[in-house]
């Protein structure tokens, strides 16, 4: 069920994949107060919560779950990441996401929006350099990818599915999508190299 943990430092990874996903979750209640647009996962997310009165830090939890449940008939196995990122991430952005200050100001709303795709961007390097497994979501394509169906239309489908469904549960769309969208790939590559163990030969996973 489990993968096997890497035989080397493991306090230090398990301490980076701790505080990557904190930054993850962060990043997504930046995004969530910038009021600019999400990414699409958090466009479902926002609209699930909207319609259930359910905190989307919970709701976050809540898919995460449920999708690693469909990694059963996918045969997939969980990394210890896995279950941390489909906990924490949620949790983070439950506990912040009322707190963090917001603004009517467009010209504050953009740099927060902005220190919300870094923060990811951040977070992303260090969970995916720790190399405990990939993230619930990533996980999906990756196990439909082993059923044949390649891994870039694997990606488009499911994030087209969930945006369109984010969207007619009321999620947000803006310009924040579209930076997460264009911006997150060319980060997480500028981070990853510099925040990954040194030496490390563990084989990394996509981080949400």
């Amino acid at each position: 069920m489990f993968l096997p943990l890497p035989k080397d430092r493991l306090p230090e990874r398990f301490v980076r994949c701790f505080v990557g996903l904190a930054f993850f979750g962060l990043g997504i209640s930046m995004f969530l107060a910038a009021d600019l647009g999400l990414a699409a996962w958090d466009i479902f997310h926002q609209g699930l919560s909207k319609k259930t009165g359910i905190p989307i830090g919970i709701i976050i939890e809540i898919t995460g779950v449920c999708i690693l449940l469909l990694w059963i008939p996918l045969k997939e196995r969980l990394g210890w990441g896995t279950v941390m990122n489909a906990i924490e991430i949620g949790l983070v952005v439950f506990l912040l996401s009322d707190h963090l200050p917001t603004t009517n100001l467009l010209w504050l709303r953009v740099p927060y929006m902005l220190g919300g795709l870094l923060s990811v961007a951040v977070g992303s390097g260090l969970y995916i350099g720790a190399g405990l497994g990939s993230g619930p979501r990533d996980g999906l394509m990756l196990g439909l990818s082993k059923r044949g169906i390649s891994v870039r239309v694997a990606r488009t489908s499911i994030e087209a599915v969930v945006l369109v469904a984010g969207l007619l549960l009321g999620g947000s769309i803006g310009l924040g999508t579209v930076a997460f969208t264009f911006g997150i790939g060319p980060l997480v590559q500028v981070f990853l190299p510099r925040l990954r163990l040194r030496n490390d030969v563990t084989v990394l996973a996509n981080a949400h």
